[in-house]
Parts: C-alpha cells; sequence; structure tokens
C-alpha cells in the first residue's frame, strides 16, 4: 500500500510545478504535461518515488536513525518544525549555516555555548552579570535558538537528510553530497534530481503539498517507534491555528525579568544561595 494517494495529491496541488522557464532539463523524466506555461508533474511517477522514499526513511527510523528535516522557505518553516517536534526529529528551518555538516565540529561548539546560556537563564547565574551584559547575552540566546535550536540534541552528524526544495537548499544538499549522506526532498521542475538520492517530484512550493509529504514522513516515523500518528492540519501549521507550532522564544528584557523575578521569590522564602 503507498504512504500517500492519488487523491491526497490532487487535492494538495503536488502535480503543479513551476513556470515553463523555470526548469531543469534533468526533471523531464517526472514531467506529465504542460498547461498555460505550466508544468504538470506527473503523480503516477510522484507515488512510485515517495513509496521508494519513504520505503528508505522508514527503515532508518526502524533502525534509530537520526533524520535531519531541512526547509528555510517561508511556507515550509513552521510546518517543518512541528512535524519535525512531533516524531521527535532534529530539523532546520531558518537558515543553513554554511559547514552544518562538514563542519559539525564548529557548529556542536555553538550548540554547547546555546546549552550554557539556557543554563545560565534557568539556574538565575545570569542576575551576576551587570544589566548591560545580561540584555547581550539574553540576544546571544535567542539568536543560538533561533538557528541552532532544532538540532540542539543531534549530537552526531545525521544519518539522512529530508529536504523540502533542493534548489534553494542547494549548500545543505552539496554538504550532504560530499559526506556521502543521503538525501532524501520533496522536488519541483525546477530541481536537479542526480544529486537526490531518493525524490518526491511535486510542488514543493504549496503549503498544502508540503504539509502532506511532511506530515506523512511524520506518521511513518512515528508509526515504526510505535506512536499514535497525529498529523498536524495544512490550515494549523501554515496560516490559521498557532497552538501546535514551537513556542517563540522570549525577548532578552522577559528573560532576564523572569529571572529576576526567580530571584525574587527565592530570597523571599529564604532558598537563595549566599552571594
Amino acid at each position: 500500500m503507498s504512504y500517500l494517494g492519488m487523491k491526497q495529491l490532487l487535492e494538495a496541488g503536488v502535480h503543479f510545478g513551476h513556470e515553463t522557464k523555470r526548469w531543469n532539463p534533468k526533471f523531464k523524466r517526472y514531467i506529465f504535461a504542460e498547461r498555460n506555461g505550466i508544468f504538470i508533474i506527473d503523480l503516477q511517477k510522484t507515488l512510485q518515488e515517495s513509496d521508494k522514499a519513504f520505503d528508505y526513511l522508514k527503515d532508518t527510523a526502524a533502525r534509530g536513525g537520526t533524520i535531519l528535516f531541512v526547509g528555510t522557505k517561508k511556507q515550509a518553516q513552521e510546518i517543518l518544525a512541528a512535524e519535525a517536534r512531533r516524531c521527535g526529529m532534529p530539523y532546520l528551518n531558518e537558515r543553513w549555516l554554511g559547514g552544518t555538516l562538514t563542519n559539525f565540529k564548529t557548529i556542536r561548539s555553538r550548540v554547547e555555548r546555546l546549552k550554557e546560556l539556557e543554563r545560565m537563564f534557568e539556574d538565575e547565574s545570569i542576575l551576576r552579570y551587570s544589566k548591560k551584559e545580561q540584555i547581550d547575552l539574553g540576544k546571544e540566546l535567542q539568536r543560538l535558538q533561533r538557528y541552532l535550536g532544532g538540532i540542539k540534541d543531534m549530537t552526531r552528524l545525521p544519518d539522512v537528510l529530508f529536504v523540502i526544495d533542493p534548489t534553494k537548499e542547494a549548500i545543505a544538499v552539496r554538504e550532504a553530497n560530499k559526506l556521502r549522506i543521503p538525501v532524501v526532498a520533496l522536488a519541483d521542475t525546477d530541481s536537479d534530481p542526480d544529486v537526490l538520492d531518493y525524490i518526491v517530484p511535486g510542488n514543493d512550493d504549496a503549503i498544502r503539498s508540503i504539509q502532506l509529504v511532511t506530515a506523512r514522513l511524520a506518521d511513518t516515523i512515528v508509526e515504526v517507534r510505535g506512536g499514535a500518528a497525529e498529523s498536524v492540519s495544512a490550515e494549523s501549521a501554515g496560516e490559521t491555528e498557532r497552538e501546535t507550532l514551537p513556542t517563540p522564544v522570549s525577548s532578552p528584557e522577559q528573560m532576564i525579568a523572569e529571572a529576576a523575578q526567580r530571584g525574587s521569590e527565592s530570597a523571599a522564602t529564604g532558598d537563595a544561595e549566599p552571594a
């Protein structure tokens, strides 16, 4: 049985490719026709290729492998974060930092700095710094959480990359290719299939298309690991309800105020540590 259904693909608009002037000739084998200046993707091939891709990702998850979700385009960011968190996988949805894979040791050092700053705010040691230093450290924390929060618990290189739009994420794909890390991607008509190990040919711009493929992957990972799959709807992950998305990071001023408040409460109850 296929992971995706033809009706689902049609309803999500997965078959709509880019304008004919924006295409990669290598993608021709996945194109069905051209209509009004738009390429139509062959959904029969989408079903065939997605089954291969999902079988591979399912096997990776079943053996305890790590799948890094990557998608930094605006319409993919919230969906990607929500679904990756739901299935317990790392993700990068803000900006791909050059060297994330090829210079992983340096990236891990920045992650350790992120964890150090989080501990400082949690244990109130941030209050030992001047007001200006607290604000500067708060801004540094916010910046690191934004760009590295999704891979905070990824202690080694991933086994696979799952990418939304490999053309936009070309640097990530190149780094993975260099290290021989397999790449699975939802790829549109402007993509080069030759740099991918597995492809899901389809619309990588529409929210519903991104949601369908990403949620089904998350479902598969949850199911293979013995959980119950409850995917986030396209509406809640896209443009309406926001309660299922990652909680926004507080401003530095809020974090400092909260730490100060905790310190005041501890002092009032006699639990504060001696200076």
